[in-house]
């Protein structure tokens, strides 16, 4: 059986609250799933954290500091950081209403709650 493509539009996804005022939206197929995290104003760290997912991060607009692994770069629209499972990191938005994309796999089950 074949199955449908799903439309969707961002602002329309379902909202998490995370953190102090940020925001997560995600949307995601059986195998895939994509993020979007917008950093609000009084949000200054996505604390250091680590995952069994493989994670892909785009930032969409603004800049982050992005530490991983124990590296440091400053990351800004267009550049992102490919993070392998089970490897540490942490995140500091540089500018107010930073937006950044992530792509999971497997899904964060966490993430669609």
């Amino acid at each position: 059986m074949v199955e449908k493509a799903t439309f969707f539009k961002v602002r329309e996804l379902k909202a998490k609250k995370m953190l102090e005022d940020s925001t997560l939206r995600a949307v995601a197929n059986k195998n895939t799933m994509v993020t979007f995290f917008e950093f609000g104003p009084n949000t200054s760290i996505m604390p250091q954290h680590k995952h069994p997912h493989e994670q892909t991060s785009v930032v969409l607009e603004g800049s982050v500091r992005m530490v991983a692994g124990g590296e440091s770069k400053i990351l800004k629209v267009g550049e992102g950081v490919v993070i392998p499972p089970e490897v540490e990191h942490e995140v500091f938005p540089l500018e107010p209403n930073t937006k950044v994309l992530d792509v999971f796999y497997p899904l964060r089950e966490d993430y669609l709650e």
